[in-house]
């Protein structure tokens, strides 16, 4: 099965500011962000790129596309891979929400949330789960994809796949610009790196030994 490099957008002002983006249009990658993104060009220099996938969302298309130019690649947008649907919460300061009695329960029983007028974390999870699987099917075993997505969608996947319970997803840690690697397989996957910053080398995935013939 292919190997799943999910790549967090890069810095905008809505980050620096401390405040929730969600789905808003028109949250762009500040200058910081910018060069987070070339700079995702040179880590990923040595990883043989098949396919580049994104969340619609600006921020995500814009840290996708350099490293899509670099290489030749469209950036194809996939709904599946979009930003946790916050509702109302959307443009609110995490000053404010922390104030709120819900932010315990996003927190310490994410699996007990529901955003106002939004998704549930579960409901997240699972859209991601299907969006990464259905990314499979288009590929061959053993190819490299990179999937540009947000914080809480990459860390909601990778406790899927990797058996964390969703109560307990928010212990990982998935930076602006970091890359988080799963190598996955039939109803499994490998965590092969998490939380990955600029200037790591791609790991590469272990060597399948060769198959000794009767007899030899």
């Amino acid at each position: 099965m292919p190997i799943i490099l999910l790549i967090r957008h890069g810095e905008n002002d809505f980050l620096k500011q401390g405040r929730l983006p969600g789905r808003l249009e028109g949250v762009h990658l500040n200058d910081k962000g910018r060069q987070q993104a070339e700079e995702l060009v040179k880590t990923l220099a040595a990883a043989p790129i098949k396919a580049i996938y994104s969340s619609p969302l600006d921020r995500t298309v814009e840290t996708a596309a350099p490293l899509a130019a670099a290489r030749g690649l469209d950036v194809i947008p996939r709904d599946g891979l979009l930003e946790l649907d916050c509702g109302d919460w959307a443009g609110l300061t995490l000053k404010s929400l922390r104030r709120r009695s819900l932010w315990k329960t996003v927190q310490n029983r994410p699996s007990m949330m529901r955003f106002p007028n939004g998704e549930s974390f579960g409901e997240c999870q699972q859209r991601l789960a299907r969006e990464l699987e259905a990314i499979c099917t288009l590929h061959r075993p053993g190819d490299v994809v990179a999937c540009f997505s947000h914080s809480d969608p990459i860390k909601l996947a990778i406790a899927y796949f990797t058996g964390i319970p969703l109560d307990l997803f928010q212990r990982l840690i998935v930076a602006p610009a970091s890359i988080s690697t799963l190598m996955m397989g039939d109803g499994q996957a490998q965590l092969i790196n998490l939380n990955a910053l600029a200037g790591f080398d791609f790991p590469q995935p272990p060597k399948k030994k060769p198959v000794k013939k009767a007899g030899s």
